[in-house]
């Protein structure tokens, strides 16, 4: 099928004008109403939107959903407005009347995009540049996406083919996070992305020159991108043809990511307010408002004014999405024709299905046998990977370490990479050394639907990738972490790679569920649960974080209690060997599972009835009804003790006022592993100590 855009030959008439002038209107009115915003940059971005969306992009406002559509991020998400009023013009439902509710309580406006709340917004942004990383992930998974389904196809004739596009400002620029994902991007040859630099020369504290220098148009030539500048016009707007031409220039060039650099003017017609930094977060104020109408040839006197004529102009977007859907209808229905195959698994992909009998593959794990998680989660990967194509993933080249490699004969890499094994369509991801671009990415692919992604680290980077961890979270998104060496565990590398806070920190994130394993088959009942979790019929989704050890740890016997976050490893046993009421609960979770259970061993020859818990996922368990928890955790037994190689934060709830917690509330340092855990006191003798401890309290 063809991916030219909507309207070839140019057009630009008074109509188009007024309606970008409209644009700018109900900018400004929208931030004087509520009192607070970013209206110069909806202003000065107007014309540019405006041609996305209305004279260049594939989209249907009518189905935001639509597989074969282009993608827009915003990655300026300050400039939310830029958006809003496009996606209202255009009729994908937003009405004047949200535009009026603009950041307030409960209004479809909120001050930064957010993905899930406003149709026809495709992810969260305001964070900077994080939309820029989260662009690269969709445009690398459009090209997995065509490998999957299409890889035959010659370049621009296949359903599966779109375009990215991406508004980033000089603050998503200058974020590291860009850095990390436009090199990547470069690196894949990302033909598929389109990103627009809006280099207004103005940021919070005023000219760029407060901060930046270098010639950025040359750093993304390094990168290996296509570049252009374009000009504004000699009164200082915007140039639609020109953007409109360097548009469909930067489409043409399928080899290599484009970059298109726009010089504007912030706050631009403003007579007083542009090319200020007042006008990036401030309202303009009722007199700049009414004199920049004048300007514009807009009556001052009115407020939020859009004429019929401008909107039944604009919602013209609704015949061309429609008549664009129908072309790719066809060519989709010809696609399935032919490829019978691909379409089965194309249906059952994008209904969130998983294979039938894929659990079946996952290993079982010999019990008694010592195996670090990492090492188990590897071959747990390895077996998936041979029975659910859409699932891929890498790491921030740490694979040796994570096992977070899926197939040994198949890379992610573009046409013309020398690497064994490189393919487009490859199924491992070499993120590099960038974590926190790693993340976004992964977040964009999540986004642009129809795979299923995983990226690995050292749990200690968790910090570096935070904020894009975060997002995930806040978008529900389906991601999966895989954070090894999760402990001091780790041994020699000392206290720069060995996290302490990280696991409690993480489990403060709303959304996120984090899964420590205890072992080799916990490890594998885990990933079933986080697969099963990613299909549609779960409802809503959420990213998981696994904490893996670098150790070897005991093998236990499989419990399918595991994906209930916690449950009884060990019952309590009266003297007759029996299973009896416990008298204390020692709970834990990865390696330090294994001391809670040579510490029961202690206080059963001593005549104390004790039961181990292991809670792999707080917040697994968090989701079980009080009669489940109330089962694995009495509250009538007091005597509690949790045990976890980190700051023990996140126990405190679960062991009460008797209770006893075995953490670690410091650094660590270099050494063995195991000398460690000695010297840190991760031994069963202090854990039993603990258990002695809780029970003379819960007897007072």
């Amino acid at each position: 099928m063809s991916t030219k855009p909507t309207t070839t030959d140019f057009e630009w008439t008074d109509l188009d004008q007024r309606a970008v002038d409209t644009v700018r209107v109900l900018a400004m009115d929208s931030v004087q109403k509520v009192g607070n915003g970013h209206p110069g940059t909806a202003m000065s971005l107007a014309p540019a939107a405006y041609v996305l969306f209305q004279k260049l992009m594939r989209h249907d406002p009518a189905d935001p959903n639509w597989t074969g559509r282009d993608r827009f991020v915003l990655s300026a998400g300050h400039s939310s407005l830029t958006l809003y009023i496009q996606l209202y013009l255009a009729g994908y439902g937003l009405e004047l009347d949200d535009l009026k509710a603009f950041r307030t309580w409960g209004s479809k406006t909120p001050g930064h995009p957010e993905y899930g709340h406003t149709v026809g917004v495709e992810t969260t942004t305001g964070p900077l540049g994080q939309g820029v990383a989260n662009a690269v992930g969709m445009a690398m998974a459009s090209r997995y996406e065509r490998g999957l389904f299409d890889p035959d196809a010659a370049r621009g004739s296949s359903p599966f083919d779109h375009t990215v596009y991406c508004i980033a400002g000089d603050g998503c620029l200058q974020e590291g996070i860009s850095a990390e994902a436009s090199s990547m991007a470069g690196h894949q040859k990302l033909g598929n992305l389109v990103l627009l630099w809006d280099d207004n020369h103005i940021s919070i504290e005023g000219d760029t020159e407060t901060a930046v220098s270098e010639d950025t148009c040359k750093r993304y030539e390094a990168y290996g991108w296509h570049v252009q500048r374009v000009e504004p016009k000699e009164n200082g707007d915007l140039d639609p043809e020109a953007l409109f031409r360097a548009l469909e220039a930067a489409k043409a060039v399928t080899d290599r990511p484009s970059f298109i650099a726009m010089r504007s003017i912030i706050a631009w017609p403003a007579p007083n307010a542009q090319n200020t930094e007042a006008a990036h977060g401030s309202a303009l104020g009722e007199e700049e408002v009414a004199a920049t109408k004048r300007v514009l040839g807009f009556d001052p006197e009115q407020h939020f004014e859009v004429t019929d004529e401008v909107l039944a102009h604009t919602r013209a977007a609704l015949d061309r999405g429609r008549d664009a859907q129908k072309e790719w209808e066809k060519s989709f229905a010809a696609w399935r024709t032919a490829n019978p195959q691909h379409a089965a698994e194309f249906d059952r992909i994008a209904a969130g299905e998983l294979p039938e009998g894929w659990e079946d593959h996952l290993p079982a794990f010999e019990t008694g046998k010592s195996v670090a998680t990492r090492a188990a989660s590897g071959k747990v990967l390895q077996a998936l990977g041979a029975v659910i194509p859409e699932l891929w993933g890498g790491s921030a080249d740490l694979a040796g370490s994570n096992n977070t490699t899926i197939d040994k004969t198949s890379s992610f890499l573009p046409e013309g990479n020398p690497l064994p094994g490189a393919d487009p369509y490859g199924r491992t991801v070499h993120f590099g050394i960038r974590e926190h671009s790693m993340a976004a990415e992964m977040n964009g692919i999540a986004l642009h639907g129809n795979t299923r992604v995983y990226g690995g680290t050292f749990l200690v980077f968790s910090d570096y990738m935070r904020n894009a961890v975060r997002l995930s979270a806040l978008m529900h998104l389906p991601v999966t972490y895989v954070w090894t060496h999760d402990s001091v565990g780790l041994g020699e590398d000392g206290p720069t790679h060995q996290p302490v806070e990280h696991l409690a920190s993480l489990r403060a994130i709303p959304g996120l569920n984090v899964v420590r394993p205890a072992d080799a088959n916990e490890t594998a009942l885990a990933w079933r649960e986080i697969q099963r979790r990613w299909t549609k019929k779960f409802g809503v989704g959420a990213p998981h974080g696994l904490a893996l050890t670098r150790q070897g740890v005991p093998t236990y016997p499989a419990n399918e209690d595991t994906a209930k976050g916690g449950y009884i490893m060990f019952e309590a046993e009266g003297a007759d060997g029996e299973s009896t009421t416990p008298q204390a609960v020692l709970i834990a979770t990865g390696s330090e599972v294994q001391l809670a259970v040579e510490a029961r061993e202690q206080l059963q020859a001593e005549g104390v009835p004790t039961r181990v818990v292991s809670m792999p996922s707080v917040e697994w368990f968090d989701e079980q009804d009080q009669a489940y928890r109330e089962r694995v955790l009495p509250p009538s037994v007091k005597a509690r003790v949790a045990v976890e190689a980190g700051i023990g934060l996140t126990w405190h709830r679960f062991v009460g006022d008797a209770g006893r917690i075995v953490s670690l509330e410091h650094f660590g340092a270099s050494a063995d592993g195991k000398v460690l855990f000695r010297e840190f006191g991760f031994t069963a003798d202090r854990v039993a100590d603990a258990a002695r401890e809780s029970l003379e309290a819960a007897a007072r």
